[in-house]
């Protein structure tokens, strides 16, 4: 490290559930990529698996910051990052599946540094701009939170046959409450949740959602969200999914699902898809579902810190005790 090198705080996840914020060289954008100054970064539930297994490299995937890069058009100007790189010109890419690049498998925050750090490197094709009604706090919702629960839904709706169907959404985290909000604005009527966090379940049911016990087989549906990752819930989704129905599987578990092949799972005709996040060409229709119920979103941001309690916060986080808090650096806290 040259004596002269300029340095940012950032964390350093180091597995056993422990994360030091230590000093780190300011990243040099290459050739293609821009400098970000991080503004916010929302903590996730996937990045538990960094937490207890540590990581090379800087965590943190759900990014806002303000490109800096003199001579750049979008110099200043608050931007989301896209998770996934890609390259823009593979078949999917061109089917416009940018988050399936079929060249390019790499996720900011996992596979490059990421939003829990002063700057950040940045491909420029994986810059949103955020418009100016947006502010740094909200713009990290644009991805995850909204961008995944959308794409969910629209993905399901190719699969649908009834156009007012039954709906239970399994699992009320941020995306799990992400899917009610953005079924309500599709238009969906009654929606049921299983949640077995009582504070979560709570805040479903103020967001109109009908609560439902967790693991019940009174009603089945025409789609079920599972948003868990939980293999109990996917089975069960299985067994409540009515014929023609539609299962979505957005909760991730990197451990080995057996599908038990019974006559439940032969017996009736249903889809069963996984989707994985938002192509970019949505980007727009998730700023308009913000817009839309600013209010309500911004109730999922229920905590704001600075990069010093990073490790406080995200115990606090895993256990259980907030739903979308952010890490933020744009001033006073």
């Amino acid at each position: 490290m040259r004596s002269n090198e300029p340095m940012m705080q950032a964390a350093d996840f180091r597995g056993n559930e422990e994360i030091h914020i230590v000093a780190a060289p300011r990243p040099e954008p290459a050739a293609n990529e821009v400098l970000l100054r991080v503004a916010s970064t929302a903590l996730c539930g996937s990045d538990f698996k960094l937490w207890r297994g540590g990581t090379e490299f800087i965590a943190g995937h759900e990014i806002a910051g303000w490109v800096e890069q003199r001579g750049h058009r979008l110099h200043g100007k608050l931007c989301a990052v896209y998770i996934p790189e890609h390259c823009g010109t593979c078949a999917t890419c061109l089917q416009g599946m940018t988050q399936s690049c079929l060249t390019v498998s790499s996720l900011i925050g996992w596979n490059r540094h990421g939003g829990y750090a002063e700057f950040l490197t940045v491909p420029e094709n994986c810059l949103l701009e955020v418009p100016e009604d947006i502010d740094e706090t909200l713009a990290p919702l644009l991805l995850d939170t909204i961008g995944t629960s959308a794409h969910a839904l629209r993905e399901a709706a190719r699969h649908l046959r009834n156009s007012f169907p039954t709906v239970l959404v399994m699992g009320a985290g941020p995306v799990g409450l992400g899917v009610l909000l953005a079924a309500h604005a599709l238009g969906y009527g009654s929606i049921d949740v299983s949640e077995p966090n009582t504070e979560r379940a709570e805040l479903a049911r103020e967001f109109g959602a009908n609560i439902v016990p967790t693991g019940s087989i009174e009603k089945r549906y025409d789609l079920i969200v599972e948003c868990s990752g939980n293999h109990a819930a996917r089975d069960l989704a299985i067994h409540l999914v009515l014929p023609a129905g539609v299962i979505v599987l957005v909760g991730e578990n990197a451990k080995p699902w057996v599908i038990n092949e019974d006559k439940v799972f032969r017996r009736k005709d249903f889809t069963m898809t996984r989707t994985f996040y938002f192509p970019k060409s949505e980007f727009a229709e998730n700023v308009a579902l913000l817009r839309a119920d600013r209010a309500r979103y911004a109730r999922l941001v229920d905590d704001r810190f600075a990069l010093a309690d990073l490790p406080c916060k995200f115990a606090e986080f895993a256990s259980g005790k907030s739903i979308k808090p952010i890490l933020s650096f744009a001033g006073d806290q």
